[in-house]
C-alpha cells in the first residue's frame, strides 16, 4: 500500500540531488555547508523511520548547528541567463504557469481517485500521496512541452533553495515544538496563569485571553499550529468549551484564524515574511510584515467579536 513511505522518498531523492549539485558548485564558497545541510535532509527524509527518536534528533540538531554557523551561501549556479528568461516569459505568456496547475488538479483527482480504492493508498495519506503524484506529473508534462535539460529542475530547486536557505524547514520544526510543548504540559501551565488573570465568570475575558493569546503565542512561535495544542488546552477546551459551553468548531477555527493574524506580524514565520523580502532583494526585511500588520490588527478585532457572537449563541 502507498503511503508515507512513498511521499519521504520522492523528498529524500530531491535533497540527496541537491546535495551532489550543492556539493559540485565551484562559484559557491559556501557549498560544501550547503551540500552537508541538504544531505541531512536526505537522511531525515530516506532513513528517519529507520533511525530512531535519538538519530533524528542528532540530526536534527546538525541542521541547525550548519544553519546557526553560516556555513550556508547562495549558490552560483545559473541554467538560464536574464535575457534567456525574459525571452521564454514574453514566448510563452501566461501558459507558463500551465504546469503549475497540474499539481493541484491532480491532487484534488488524485485524492477522490486513491479513496476509491483503497488497497491502492493509504486512505489517510490519499491527499499527500495525490499531490506528490501531481508534482511528478507537472514536471514530467514540463520536460515534454519546454525539453530543457535533465538537471534544471533539479539546478532550479536547488536555486530556489539556496535562496530561501534554513527557514525552508522553519515550519516543521515549530509545528513539532508545538507537539512538545503540548506534551510537555505547557498548555496547563499557562492556563493556572490564565486563570487567575480572567475575572471569575467573564466570557468576554476567556474570549479575549483565548483570542490574542494564539496570536501572541504565534507571534513567538511563528507558527498558528504551534501555538494552538497550547492555548486550546490552556484555555480553549477548559473554559470555552466545557465551562461556557462553546461550540467546538467554532473555537477551533477562530482560535487558528487569530493565530494566522499573529503570523501576519512576526519574523519568526519566516517562510512568509522574510523568505519573500529575501526573494525579492527588498532593503528592508521585514517590509513584508510593515504592509500586513493593517490588516491582521483589525482582523484579529474581528476574530473577537465572531467568536463572543457566534461561538456562544
Amino acid at each position: 500500500m502507498i503511503g508515507t513511505g512513498f511521499i519521504y522518498g520522492v523528498a529524500g531523492l530531491m535533497f540527496a540531488a541537491f546535495a551532489v549539485l550543492s556539493a559540485t558548485d565551484n562559484a559557491n564558497p559556501k557549498r560544501f555547508g550547503n551540500a552537508a545541510f541538504y544531505a541531512v535532509l536526505a537522511a531525515s527524509f530516506l532513513l528517519g523511520g529507520k533511525l530512531g527518536d535519538v538519530a533524528n534528533g542528532v540530526l536534527v540538531l546538525a541542521l541547525v548547528a550548519i544553519a546557526g554557523s553560516g556555513a550556508m551561501g547562495r549558490g552560483g549556479r545559473a541554467t538560464t541567463t536574464l535575457d534567456e528568461r525574459r525571452a521564454e516569459a514574453t514566448r510563452l505568456g501566461n501558459r507558463i504557469f500551465l504546469p503549475a496547475l497540474i499539481i493541484p488538479a491532480a491532487a484534488l483527482g488524485g485524492t477522490v481517485l486513491f479513496r476509491a480504492v483503497p488497497s491502492l493508498v493509504d486512505p489517510k495519506q490519499a491527499t499527500l500521496v495525490a499531490l506528490t503524484c501531481g508534482v511528478l506529473i507537472a514536471l514530467i508534462a514540463m520536460h515534454l512541452w519546454f525539453r530543457p535539460r535533465i538537471a534544471t529542475p533539479l539546478a532550479e530547486g536547488v536555486r530556489l533553495m539556496d535562496a530561501i536557505g534554513w527557514a525552508a524547514v522553519l515550519p516543521q520544526m515549530l509545528a513539532s515544538l508545538g507537539a512538545v510543548f503540548a506534551l510537555a504540559g505547557v498548555g496547563n501551565v499557562v492556563g493556572g496563569l490564565a486563570g487567575h488573570a480572567i475575572p471569575e465568570g467573564s466570557l468576554i475575558g476567556a474570549v479575549l485571553a483565548y483570542t490574542l493569546g494564539m496570536a501572541l503565542f504565534t507571534m513567538i512561535m511563528g507558527n498558528a499550529f504551534a501555538a494552538f495544542p497550547v492555548m486550546a488546552a490552556a484555555i480553549g477546551i477548559p473554559l470555552l468549551v466545557r465551562h461556557y459551553g462553546g461550540d467546538p468548531a467554532v473555537v477551533a477555527a477562530i482560535g487558528m484564524l487569530s493565530g494566522f493574524c499573529g503570523t501576519l506580524m512576526t519574523p519568526m514565520a519566516a517562510n512568509f515574511n522574510l523568505v519573500p523580502a529575501a526573494l525579492l532583494d527588498l532593503k528592508d526585511k521585514n517590509a513584508v510584515i510593515h504592509a500586513q500588520i493593517p490588516t491582521a490588527l483589525p482582523l484579529l478585532a474581528v476574530n473577537i467579536g465572531l467568536l463572543y457572537w457566534l461561538g456562544f449563541r
